[in-house]
């Protein structure tokens, strides 16, 4: 018997626990929606660009270099950067940004 109204004291509160777990599954959805989706598509994004990359182009590398793509390979890319002409060779994942025609020259 003791069992038995045990079981109908706990009863109403087992579901106000689940109603407690709600606003902690509601902040992890916002922080989900406004965090991490625009995290990865700005990830697929760049590595889009990776992968689309071509001799001739003029990019910035994630530590602020200017150059023009001089040659690519699987991992990485050489540059030739301004005034001398120095050729540099970066990591393919180095490059953040492609410049668009009115930042060049």
């Amino acid at each position: 018997m003791n069992l038995l109204a045990f079981y109908l004291q706990s009863a109403p509160g087992g579901a106000g626990g689940l109603l407690a777990f709600l606003p902690m599954v509601l902040i992890f959805a916002i922080f989900y929606f406004l965090l991490v989706l625009p995290m990865q598509r700005q990830r697929k994004q760049h590595q889009k660009m990776l992968q689309e990359l071509r001799g001739g182009q003029q990019v910035q590398t994630s530590g602020g270099i200017l150059g023009t793509i001089v040659s690519l390979d699987e991992s990485a890319v050489v540059l030739r950067v301004k005034p001398d002409g120095v050729k540099l060779q970066v990591a393919r994942s180095a490059i953040a940004a492609l410049l668009s025609d009115e930042t060049r020259g």
